[in-house]
């Protein structure tokens, strides 16, 4: 007979992540053994330091209030509603470390710990998922490198290379024969197909390889008869890989081994089943549009056309990147040489089209998402350009010399695929385009006397970053910025007013906050709900606590972990929920070939909403530190 309530909480959990990763006869053996529990309004499911029991918990209807103490209040730490997983142990506490209290009229579903376990262990990528959700919710993703046993199957990434991280790609038709076919049918098989090597296999476990090199030998040594087997020639050392292995450790492989082609088996050694071939031209491909090809290729760009091509490669890259689920920071890291090396091309080919030489010494300055580093798609420029103090008399001249320079560059620019600011923020605008000292009154203008209508501006030029010319113009702009920073207390709470300009982008009955109305109806705008409060508030803190060298989001929330410890685990929950939020904005822009600014609820996955709302969480409590750092409740 049916388990009818085992079928309803398999109709229920297949919506929702992990279990839609979950195979449907394992998930529905979980769901026979689930319980499911009613609880009142302010009935406590578990309480912080009792221990951990045998089951855990979804949230199929109401929700669960997650506290803890902090100083001599309790604080609301998380508010878990529909498809919500909680009580599941990640780490090697043996008790809980919150207490859950029903906020409302719930139904929740109680499921075996032992048994879902047992599922983990035989699907990494639940593993893994289960790592990057707690990650989010405990706001602690750190404590996860010492993780309990129910994920210990999760492998963390490899460190970043700047060659090669991406998983090579191998040949699937592996052409084999057996221990005792005759080395001429052998032959004979390697020139019908076109290959250099063949695999001698018993049950297609790999036995040896047989390789033109082989043969090639063997006929020069004159040890071939009539009746030589591919046996007798086969080198019977093969060297194996795994099917993950990336194209740099492929590489590595065949030089230290000093051969030519790689078997793929099931666990990487010899002693499983085939499943693929590589070869060295395998590495010569992919290499070919590797980030190392590429920057060679955008460095010696002879023109504007050669350079977009080049940009195009490089988004093929990224969304190959993506499919593999590469951490952000290592495609940042990856991708941030590529745009450097395309931006300094970019302004050498629009220099040689000038008549003369710069008369003075420049920088070109990339601001806001570019100049963070943070943009991966094509999007709006926004640049200035700065130049050395000339004597007054000249000024006019020499300006004009670098308003004729930036206005080729931001031509060039669109013509490689990004659209000019339709505010007009780029070094082609007189506005933009100044002498050192011009640029530092601008800023001593900005700090000194702060307006509403300075803070737009000041959100965008305070994260810039030199990307071409002199590195001291930047030292000493940056020099008089952090002076004028010293003696203006209320420009930090102008800024930090902006930063809580946007709420948390979910409502009260935790729905998301789209646009009520215009072109993008109804859409969720993921920039300023979501990526813009984050950005902004590592802003104020990073110029409030003296960060110089770091303008980078993520980056920024990172370093505050150091110097603020007391909000060591938000800062790091702020990190890991911008990275999350960029690498799903790329995503959709990719997906939409669009700028992923706006996005359409209805088509997203229920998964995908879930993830989403994750890095809403630690938003509320960014926004608590900064009102309460800077005052901003007294500022009109």
């Amino acid at each position: 007979m049916q388990n009818t309530i085992a079928h309803r909480i398999y109709d229920f959990l297949k919506q929702f992540p992990p279990f839609h990763l979950m195979e449907s006869s394992d998930l529905l053996e979980i769901c026979s053994l689930a319980s499911v529990l009613y609880l009142d309004k302010d009935t406590v499911l578990f309480e912080r330091d009792q221990p951990h029991s045998d089951r855990f918990y979804i949230v199929q209807q109401g929700a669960i209030k997650l506290t803890r103490p902090s100083g001599e209040t309790t604080k609301v730490v998380d508010i878990c509603d529909e498809g919500d997983l909680l009580g599941l142990k990640v780490t090697t506490r043996d008790t809980y470390r919150t207490t859950a209290t029903a906020n409302e009229e719930t139904i929740i579903y109680s499921l075996p710990v032992k048994e879902f376990s047992a599922f983990t262990k035989a699907n990494k990528t639940i593993s893994n998922y289960l790592i990057a959700s707690f990650a989010s919710n405990i706001k602690d993703p750190y404590t996860l490198a010492q993780n309990g046993a129910l994920l210990n199957s999760y492998e963390p990434d490899r460190n970043s290379s700047f060659l090669g991280i991406e998983k090579a790609s191998y040949t699937t038709k592996v052409i084999t024969c057996a221990l005792d076919t005759p080395l001429q049918e052998a032959a004979q098989l390697m020139k019908e197909h076109r290959i250099g090597c063949i695999v001698i296999t018993q049950e297609n476990i790999p036995q040896g390889v047989l390789t033109n090199k082989e043969l090639r030998n063997a006929i020069a040594n004159n040890t071939i008869t009539n009746s030589s087997l591919a046996s007798d020639v086969m080198v019977h050392n093969v060297v194996c890989a795994p099917e993950h292995i990336t194209t740099a450790e492929a590489q590595l492989l065949l030089l230290q081994n000093a051969i030519g082609h790689l078997v793929i088996t099931t666990d990487g050694t010899q002693a499983t089943e085939v499943i693929g071939i590589l070869s060295k031209h395998d590495i010569v491909v992919a290499f070919g549009n590797s980030p190392a090809e590429l920057l060679k290729e955008i460095k010696r760009a002879p023109k504007t056309k050669i350079l977009r091509l080049a940009w195009d490669k490089a988004t093929l890259l990224l969304n190959r990147y993506l499919q593999q689920n590469l951490p952000l920071s290592h495609i940042l890291s990856l991708f941030a040489p590529l745009k450097n090396a395309l931006l300094q091309r970019a302004m050498e080919l629009s220099l040689r089209k000038m008549n003369t030489k710069p008369p003075v010494d420049f920088v070109w300055l990339s601001i806001g998402s570019q100049g963070r580093e943070e943009q991966l798609l094509y999007t709006d420029q926004d640049n200035a350009l700065i130049y050395e103090n000339v004597d007054i008399n000249k000024n006019e001249e020499i300006k004009a010399y670098f308003l004729q320079l930036a206005n080729r560059m931001n031509k060039r620019l669109h013509k490689i695929g990004y659209d000019y600011c339709p505010a007009d923020i780029m070094g082609s605008n007189p506005l933009y385009c100044l002498s050192l000292s011009e640029w530092q009154a601008q800023f001593s203008t900005w700090i000194i006397n702060p307006t509403p209508a300075s803070m737009l501006l000041s959100g965008i030029f305070f994260d810039y970053r030199g990307v071409y010319g002199s590195k001291e113009i930047v030292r000493e702009l940056t020099d008089h910025i952090f002076s004028s920073l010293s003696t203006s207390s209320v420009f930090f709470r102008f800024m930090a007013k902006d930063a809580l300009k946007n709420p948390p982008p979910v409502s009260f009955f935790r729905n998301f906050l789209v646009e009520s109305d215009g072109a993008h109806k109804d859409e969720f705008d993921i920039k300023n709900r979501a990526m813009a409060p984050l950005i902004a508030g590592a802003r104020v803190l990073a110029l409030y606590h003296n960060m110089r060298d770091v303008n980078n989001t993520a980056a920024r929330f990172e370093r505050l972990t150091i110097i603020d410890k007391k909000n060591k685990e938000l800062f790091e929950s702020c990190a890991y929920a911008f990275k999350a939020l960029l690498k799903f904005r790329v995503k959709q822009g990719l997906q939409n070939n669009n700028s992923g600014r706006f996005i359409i609820l209805a088509n997203l996955t229920k998964a995908e909403r879930l993830k989403l709302k994750r890095c809403f969480k630690p938003l509320r409590d960014l926004q608590e530190v900064i009102r309460a750092r800077f005052q901003t409740q007294n500022l009109s």
